[in-house]
């Protein structure tokens, strides 16, 4: 007990203080890819991506679809003068409520409207008792990783009201991850069926947001979408644990997309 007391005094606080303040990423993090403003593109910009997502218009404007994109950076070393990895401190949101919203570039405003009113007027009936049940519809294991680094000290989301369970049947918010295969299609349907209202549907990863590389195949649905409408797409191959917080979070109703407290 000493020894733990003795490291504690010597390292201080060790969990996040996110959302409260920004988390800031380490050096050469890969959370999602930007592209620059003054970016004219051609067309081997789409054929370096493996999953198609950089599309190029006729009028060389370049459009990037974060939820296909699985962070290789092909496009980040061949054309450096159109795209970047973000660095900044909101480098970790990433989180859409329409998948519209995944789409940057030269775009018009996403005038896309989301699936449905967040669970934000119902987390103080809950008293910041939120109950997620993670579903794993032919992930990876990626993803799982991440989600499992969300209980441990420096996340540490009970803090925020936020504890997984084991039954869908007290669950509030249906965390997704992997593109739908077609055996887990039903367990899919079944788990949301028997979720009690109100309730949300967040899809995390690429794979559940696109299909990913496994959707050009034919091995799955090509996205949670396809079965059931999504909240909130959490993109990334795979996601910060951060970025799904901000996912959980922007689901709940306890942060307004685009970072608003």
């Amino acid at each position: 007990m000493l020894e733990w007391i003795a490291r504690g005094l010597r390292r201080g606080r060790v969990t996040t203080r996110y959302p409260r303040s920004p988390e800031r990423p380490f050096d050469g993090f890969r959370g999602r890819v930007e592209v620059r403003e003054s970016a004219l593109g051609e067309p081997a910009m789409e054929a370096i991506c493996p999953t198609g997502a950089i599309e190029v218009d006729r009028e060389e404007c370049v459009r990037l679809d974060r939820g296909c994109c699985i962070l290789c950076g092909a496009c980040v070393d061949a054309f450096p003068e159109h795209f970047a990895f973000a660095q900044g401190d909101d480098a970790y949101e990433t989180a859409a409520r329409t998948r519209g919203g995944l789409v940057v570039g030269d775009v018009e405003t996403n005038r896309e409207e989301p699936v449905r009113e967040a669970l934000g007027r119902q987390v103080r009936a809950l008293r910041r008792s939120i109950h997620i049940r993670h579903l794993d519809a032919g992930s990876d294991g990626a993803e799982e990783w991440e989600i499992q680094s969300l209980t441990n000290p420096h996340h540490d989301i009970q803090r925020l009201g936020l504890y997984f369970t084991a039954s869908p049947r007290h669950a509030d918010v249906l965390l997704v991850t992997g593109g739908v295969t077609a055996p887990m299609r039903e367990a899919l349907l079944r788990a949301w069926e028997v979720m009690p209202e109100p309730k949300a549907l967040l899809a995390v990863g690429t794979d559940a947001c696109s299909g990913g590389l496994a959707a050009a195949e034919g091995w799955v649905a090509g996205g949670v979408d396809q079965v059931l409408p999504v909240d909130v797409y959490v993109p990334g191959s795979p996601p910060a644990p951060i970025a799904i917080l901000h996912g959980l979070l922007l689901a709940v109703g306890l942060i307004a997309e685009g970072g608003e407290r």
